[in-house]
């Protein structure tokens, strides 16, 4: 335990099942809503060598209906399995989704996991233009899993029909319900109530996987007992998110973050990130944190230690500290750290590097790390969907869509602005299910989950540590870009599902 976001597709398998031309009509959203939605399946043969494995699986790609009580059709959700051939009803299998709120699983599932990835640069240079290769992926996690994406609604070629209130499904409590509703008709419909079971995500998906496990298993009716909870660039706890006045915490959990981008852009000196990362945690959570919280009380030789050391850790200098106040936002940081060169650097991986319309100003004009992958990743999937698959739809695959802006982020009845925080689901779930395990991977380079925060939430009191599995990898919030990293954490991955 490590502890402190082409060439031609193999000949194709054309789908042995189909929805008929009216319900592919029926697909279109704002269909008439008295027409019923017959769900399309899409059922394949494949092989590939996956963990040094060659396995033969059975992919499906297939439309979940979720109905109101009066029998109304309202979700229409799609899930893309993939099953080792024949079928074992004991074999572990692993839900998986992605963020947002509003993101598809096409990142985890065309970069770390599917049986088939995209081709980009593993160096944080951007993916450039098409055509962008669809590779088989030996690092998969079909040789110790089966594998089920999920696309919630709103993500992908999921939607809502027409008539459907957002609210009933746009919300921390609201989609949770939907995933395990999906999750649980997929074991049914697979005869795998005997199988052990992992339940994970990224970034916003970590704070999914708190809600369905309490969905899952906080139920006194119809309980899905679970082995492990895999969590990608994890947020749990709200408060570290960008800051509002007056509230500390963001700075915080994002000073290791800074210090991290720092030293692999030579600002600063280090043996090496873990180094320069734990010296940061350690003023972070030290000097620092004892700093903010005294405000204006602050004394004036105290002030100038904290300015130097952190200028030291950040690479910044000190009187643009002083004038921040010591208090620099993520934001301010992209624009600032490399302006001297003309640069700014990635929130979701800070090796990513961009050129603004000028040097001026306090903020980036964009994220260089998501605009260097996106293009890649959409068309992967939809190639991948659509012709190796043999999904049929006149919809836009939605890679990551503004479902935050409709999104209920209520806890509780307690609203937006209380405290959100939803580890601790996490923690009552590990202490009423004693073989209940956590594994938690962080990029040391990645500002959107920042890993401070992660592992803040994580070791609050009621989650019990000696079951939770911290790994770190040398890029952002999607490791899995790097060649190396991509690698490092299916391996990491397949020790900790065989290791039940």
């Amino acid at each position: 335990m490590k502890n402190p976001l082409i060439p031609a597709l193999a000949a194709a398998l054309l789908a042995t099942s189909a929805a008929s031309p009216l319900a592919a009509d029926a697909h279109k959203e704002g269909a008439a809503s008295a027409e019923r939605i017959e769900p399309q399946v899409r059922t394949s043969q494949h092989a590939g060598t996956f963990g040094s494995q060659r396995i033969s699986y059975t992919a499906t790609v297939r439309e979940t209906i979720l109905e109101s009580d009066d029998g109304k059709q309202e979700a229409v959700i799609v899930t893309s399995s993939y099953v080792k051939d024949p079928a074992d009803k004991t074999r572990p299998v692993f839900f998986i989704y992605n963020g947002g709120p509003g993101s598809g699983s096409v990142w985890l599932q065309m970069g770390a996991w599917g049986p088939k990835r995209v081709a980009i640069p593993s160096d944080a240079r951007d993916d450039g233009a098409p055509p962008y290769p669809l590779l088989d992926n030996p690092d998969s996690l079909l040789d110790v899993a089966d594998l089920v994406f999920i696309d919630p609604p709103g993500t992908g070629f999921s939607y809502l029909t027409q008539g459907t209130d957002p609210k009933k499904y746009y919300g921390l409590r609201q989609d949770a319900r939907a995933v395990a509703q999906v999750i649980r008709r997929w074991i049914n419909d697979n005869e795998r109530w005997s199988s052990p079971k992992y339940l994970g995500g990224e970034s916003y998906g970590t704070s999914r996987t708190a809600m369905v496990v309490d969905e899952l298993e906080g139920s006194t009716f119809n309980d899905v007992g679970l082995n492990g909870l895999i969590l990608i660039s994890t947020i749990l706890d709200f408060a570290g998110r960008e800051p509002t006045p007056g509230n500390e915490m963001a700075y915080i959990v994002t000073l290791p973050n800074m210090a991290a981008a720092a030293w692999y852009h030579g600002k600063v000196e280090a043996p090496s990130v873990e180094a320069i990362a734990q010296q940061a945690r350690e003023f972070a959570i030290g000097p620092f944190a004892t700093a903010l919280l005294k405000g204006q009380d602050l004394p004036d030789a105290e002030r100038a230690a904290v300015r130097a050391e952190l200028s030291r850790l950040t690479g910044l200098s000190e009187q643009y500290l002083d004038q921040a106040n010591l208090r620099v936002t993520a934001q301010r940081f992209y624009k600032e750290l490399l302006r001297d060169r003309g640069l700014t650097i990635g929130r979701l991986d800070a090796r990513y590097t961009g050129v603004d319309y000028d040097n001026a100003g306090e903020t980036p004009d964009s994220d260089p790390s998501f605009y260097g992958i996106d293009a890649g990743y959409t068309a992967a999937v939809n190639q991948w969907l659509r012709e190796g698959l043999g999904f049929k739809t006149d919809r836009e695959y939605q890679s990551i869509g503004s479902l935050g802006a409709q999104w209920d982020w209520s806890l509780q009845g307690r609203g937006r602005n209380a405290y959100l925080n939803v580890a601790p689901f996490i923690g009552r779930a590990m202490r009423q299910n004693s073989q209940l395990r956590v594994f938690n991977a962080q990029g040391w380079y990645d500002f959107a989950t920042p890993f401070f925060g992660a592992e803040y939430s994580l070791n609050r009191f009621g989650i019990p540590q000696d079951r939770i599995t911290y790994t770190y990898y040398d890029a952002g919030h999607m490791m899995y870009v790097r060649d190396e990293d991509r690698r490092q954490l299916s391996a990491d991955l397949r020790e900790f599902i065989t290791a039940r």
